[in-house]
């Protein structure tokens, strides 16, 4: 079995479910990544930016969880999903609970770079103030919050290199 298709059966510190998640790194033909920007719904001034994706859903796979999240957060279907890029474990506070999850984040490029939020969950709805396509230049630079925080020189790293031969592991991510 593919290693992005092995069902993490995990519990958090604190006894919760770990969430299995699929992320995708989406790259147009001029090397841009697209990045959701979201915001806390209680504190919309509480922003950041980060890849699309979210967690799989009854018996899917990562690989299908990645395409279905990326087709609901921002309409683009036209895509060419590649290999597994990183893993990360994470745990943050969102919408008034903690979230504990287990990311795959998937290397995937496409033509389409018009977006739309139709396809978003009520969640969703109250929680991302749209899309945009980020240089490496321009995330690098950047001061905004960012997830995975290292996502710049990672970025660099896929684009200088291209992908790893086995994904790799980020350091996990409490905040």
């Amino acid at each position: 079995m593919p290693a992005d298709e092995v069902p993490l059966e995990g519990v958090a510190p604190g006894g919760e479910v770990v969430r299995k998640v699929a992320r995708v790194v989406l790259l147009d033909p001029d090397d841009r990544i697209l990045l959701l920007r979201g915001f806390e719904p209680a504190d919309p001034a509480d922003t950041w930016w980060f890849t699309p994706g979210g967690g799989l859903e009854g018996d899917e796979t990562r690989r299908e969880a990645a395409l279905r999240e990326l087709t609901e957060e921002t309409g683009i279907t036209q895509v060419d999903l590649g290999p597994v890029l990183w893993h990360r474990i994470c745990s943050f506070p969102f919408d008034g609970r903690r979230w504990h999850q287990d990311e795959w984040y998937f290397l995937a490029r496409t033509t389409q770079t018009d977006t739309s939020s139709e396809g978003l969950t009520e969640l969703e709805r109250r929680s991302v103030a749209g899309s945009r396509w980020w240089t490496s230049a321009e995330l690098s630079a950047s001061r905004e919050t960012v997830y995975p925080t290292r996502l710049a020189g990672l970025l660099r790293r896929l684009l200088d290199e291209g992908p790893p031969d086995e994904p790799v592991i980020l350091d996990p991510e409490i905040v």
